[in-house]
């Protein structure tokens, strides 16, 4: 069994995911992903992500050049749409609430050398990462995974603003790097502020852009 997958997952209908999350946003938004080529083809590799919107896991889903198990909140796991969630192999996670299985099954797919995608600030939001929580850390820790940083803008509407047509919406993929995490509490507090401080930096970067 392949567990870069969590069981339960149909790697063809998987990939059938990514083709189509590639291509199914094109016609309601302008797409650019910047430093793709920076996404490791191999090894374990924990991506972290900023949220404002639906959109970005789904995007940065199909945009991937690799496979990836992301962790979704549980309310996403409802009829129908959790079936094929969980087909194309995504982890229900409870929020707010202390749940070990989800980050279990995520390290079984880190130590078989896979990726896992969280949204370290644990809901959507202004997406500019002013707070994190510790997941991604303690991921990193068992799995010795190296970091890697994407920041999504452009996914959510200005408050106020009406319909937009085709909003551009710009991804950038930051270098990965590998993080030494500390023993005992202290160790992730630390580790997950290197954490938010880089994917914050990033985010701002991109924001930066936006306005050239």
């Amino acid at each position: 069994m392949n567990t870069q997958l969590p069981d339960g997952a149909v790697p063809w209908f998987h990939d059938l995911g990514r083709w189509i999350g590639t291509w199914c946003f094109k016609p309601a938004f302008r797409v650019r992903v910047h430093g793709l080529e920076r996404v490791p083809r191999t090894g374990p590799v924990v991506l972290v992500a900023n949220h404002s919107s639906l959109l970005e896991p789904q995007l940065i889903y199909g945009m991937l050049p690799r496979r990836s198990v992301f962790l979704v909140k549980q309310e996403m796991f409802k009829s129908l749409a959790g079936k094929g969630l969980r087909a194309i192999g995504q982890v229900p996670v409870k929020r707010g609430e202390p749940d070990r299985a989800p980050l279990l099954t995520a390290v079984a797919i880190l130590k078989d050398d896979g990726l896992v995608g969280i949204f370290p600030e644990g809901t959507r939001g202004a997406g500019d990462v002013a707070a994190a929580e510790q997941g991604a850390a303690w991921l990193v820790r068992q799995t010795g995974a190296v970091v890697l940083p994407v920041a999504t803008r452009g996914t959510r509407r200005p408050e106020g603003s009406g319909r937009r047509w085709r909003p551009r919406i710009d991804m950038m993929v930051g270098e990965p790097f590998d993080l030494a995490v500390g023993r005992g509490r202290s160790g992730l507090t630390e580790a997950t502020e290197v954490i938010r401080v880089r994917l914050a930096d990033l985010v701002r970067e991109v924001d930066e852009m936006r306005k050239r």
